[in-house]
């Protein structure tokens, strides 16, 4: 079995795939020295998050211009964010020949399109849940309202009115890509998504590990 490690440094949460197996940690407390020993440990750092060598040999990733006939849509390639990218790379060996839309839901909220030829046009990003809720952390927040309603306090007022700022955005924006790509298979995946799963209104595949599983792709294809 590969003893490589993938390893998915993020805003919130850093992750790693080891022998089939997955494990996540809080990146605030997350140490390079949580690893196992292994032939070598492939790293996607969003988070930028510094650490000293210590018994493995890293490779950090950057995103490229293509992989296989997947084609990245940004003029500097390696602006592109390694999760998304890597994401896109795993929801697209699930799908070959078929475009697909994908949503990551965490810290940040991406939703990129790539189409039948393996093209990516590109794709949005705004503010997450948990984000937000950083941002202004005197405000209460909770997670069970009606997004359609009004509030008769300050936490349901707040609550309602972010959740609705973001379900609007998602809902929207992806009915607008599905009209202009009818065919395309949604993926959705991150940390964040089962808080805002229940107000989704399309039909969407999950993967709690497409960025993992993209790394490992990724690494298999590099040889």
């Amino acid at each position: 079995m590969n003893s490589d490690i993938y390893l998915d440094i993020g805003n919130s949460n850093s992750k790693w795939k080891y022998k089939g197996k997955y494990f996540s940690k809080n990146t605030n407390e997350f140490n390079i020295w949580d690893l196992p020993k292994a032939q070598r440990v492939w790293v996607s750092n969003v988070s930028h998050h510094s650490f000293k060598d210590s018994k493995n040999e890293f490779v950090f990733v950057e995103s490229k211009s293509t992989y296989k006939s997947l084609k990245n849509a940004y003029l500097n390639p390696k602006s592109l964010g390694t999760d998304r990218w890597l994401a896109m790379i795993s929801s697209y060996e699930m799908t070959h020949d078929m475009g697909f839309i994908l949503i990551d839901i965490g810290s940040a909220i991406t939703i990129d399109v790539v189409d039948n030829f393996g093209h990516h046009h590109g794709g949005l990003i705004f503010p997450g849940l948990a984000k937000i809720q950083q941002t202004f952390e005197k405000f209460p927040f909770k997670n069970n309202v009606d997004i359609n309603g009004i509030g008769q306090s300050t936490e349901d007022a707040w609550s309602i009115g972010v959740l609705a700022l973001l379900i609007n955005t998602i809902n929207q924006k992806m009915d607008k890509l599905t009209s202009r790509f009818p065919d395309s298979k949604i993926y959705a995946t991150g940390g964040g998504f089962h808080d805002l799963e229940k107000y989704l209104d399309f039909h969407y595949e999950y993967h709690k590990n497409l960025v993992l599983d993209g790394l490992e792709f990724f690494a298999d294809n590099m040889g």
